[in-house]
């Protein structure tokens, strides 16, 4: 791993903390970015964002979908606490905590969004730092690419209607529009330019590697960038209102620890290999934060609350991804060897 990817963790606390000062020092300079807005999507951001994005994109090969077939038990369990468990479970966490346990101090409306934030990080599972995390566990690279190929098939159709259906159920009313076309910008496009782009170099294995060595990068910048931007926009709330950090920590902790723990332990009893099981345990666990954040963003604004949560699933994702990565390789005598 090169220096970027190593201390991960480091670039995204100092952008945190870059942020916050930035934020406080010169807020009308992020004021202006934040008004650089088309249809409700940040130009600025929606730049980071495509720069972390397509690095990853460029490395999936969706022609390994046909080998799925071969390991089925390790997608239909990706798919399973994907698609069937986590974004409910997030749903319910969010309102357990805000309107039930939290209710005494945060109010109605902020509740409200602070759910609406978590859901969107439920419902959009990790499509690109899966593969640092994969790596660190030493998982199927392959079969890896075939799990984040399918998950992103399927999040194509299914982020906006599931979506839809969890924020109505908490009364929050979606523009369609904005959704799908959220969904557009920061999944399919870059996913056809990453598609498109691999098809370009495929022919020459040497070529592409160097490519994909040369933009790497790029992605942990897009990310530093982003993270930096949206704590400089949350500047503010975060020193007056540190307890909403706090807050808004706690279910999504549980929640990433929860549904890592269910997966790791259902590949373990259906006997899946750890190179199999680990990478598909840290699917479910982390999210597509760069999707989260971007639809909070275009749904409620830079400086809601709804932003806020998405961008405390920043905060807390690469460290805590980082612990079960340390438990996941820790353990791998657990499960079988291939």
């Amino acid at each position: 791993m090169g220096i970027f990817e190593r201390y991960l963790t480091l670039w995204v606390a100092l952008a945190m903390l870059a942020g916050v000062l930035g934020g406080l020092a010169v807020p009308a300079v992020f004021q202006q970015v934040a008004a650089l807005e088309f249809a409700h999507v940040n130009l600025v951001i929606a730049v980071f964002i495509w720069i972390m994005i397509y690095p990853m994109m460029v490395q999936i090969d969706f022609s390994a979908i046909k080998d799925v077939g071969k390991k089925p038990a390790g997608i239909v369990l990706t798919l399973v606490v994907n698609w069937l468990i986590k974004p409910f479970t997030m749903a319910l966490l969010g309102w357990l905590f805000f309107k039930v346990l939290f209710a005494g101090w945060v109010d109605p409306q902020t509740a409200t969004e602070y759910i609406a934030g978590m859901i969107l990080l439920g419902v959009a599972p990790c499509t690109a730092m899966v593969f640092v995390w994969s790596q660190l566990t030493k998982g199927d690279a392959n079969y890896t690419l075939v799990q984040v190929s399918v998950n992103d098939l399927i999040l194509i159709f299914a982020f906006a209607p599931l979506t839809a259906l969890l924020l109505g159920v908490t009364e929050i009313f979606v523009p369609w529009q904005t959704l799908v076309i959220s969904v557009l910008l920061y999944v399919v496009l870059p996913l056809i330019a990453g598609v498109l782009t691999r098809q370009l170099l495929a022919k020459e294995p040497a070529r592409l590697a160097a490519f994909l060595a040369g933009i790497k990068p790029f992605s942990i910048a897009g990310l530093v960038a982003t993270v930096l931007l949206l704590f400089a926009l949350q500047a503010e709330t975060i020193i007056r209102q540190p307890l909403a950090i706090g807050l808004i920590a706690i279910p999504l902790l549980i929640q990433t620890y929860a549904i890592f723990a269910l997966t790791y332990f259902a590949g373990c009893k259906l006997r899946l290999p750890h190179q199999v099981a680990a990478p598909a345990s840290m699917i479910g666990a982390s999210n597509f934060f760069e999707l989260a954040v971007a639809v909070a963003i275009a749904l409620f604004g830079l400086h809601s609350a709804a932003a806020l949560a998405t961008v405390v699933g920043v905060l807390v994702e690469v460290p805590v991804m980082l612990s079960l990565v340390w438990f996941a390789n820790r353990t791998r005598h657990w499960f079988k060897t291939s």
